[in-house]
């Protein structure tokens, strides 16, 4: 992962680095090898993951169909 400074501005560099970190799901990742993850806790965490997953494609496929409205778009000032 690569993050360029401009005019020196490390804050703005490190904001953007930990954006990216986050969208990348590193810190989940880290979390979840720091300690020991029961078998029992793996299986409800991928079984929680695996709904969330099938509930976010059929509200996908209900906005395609006209079903639900589409997500309302937000502007970002740059």
């Amino acid at each position: 992962m690569q993050v360029l400074v401009r005019d020196n501005n490390v804050d703005q560099a490190l904001r953007v680095l930990k954006k990216k970190m986050q969208r990348e799901g590193l810190f989940r990742e880290m979390k979840a090898r720091s300690a020991f993850e029961k078998p029992s806790e793996k299986r409800a965490r991928e079984k929680a993951e695996a709904i969330r997953r099938q509930r976010k494609l059929a509200r996908k496929q209900m906005q395609r169909e006209g079903l639900l409205p589409a997500p309302k778009k937000t502007l970002r000032a740059r």
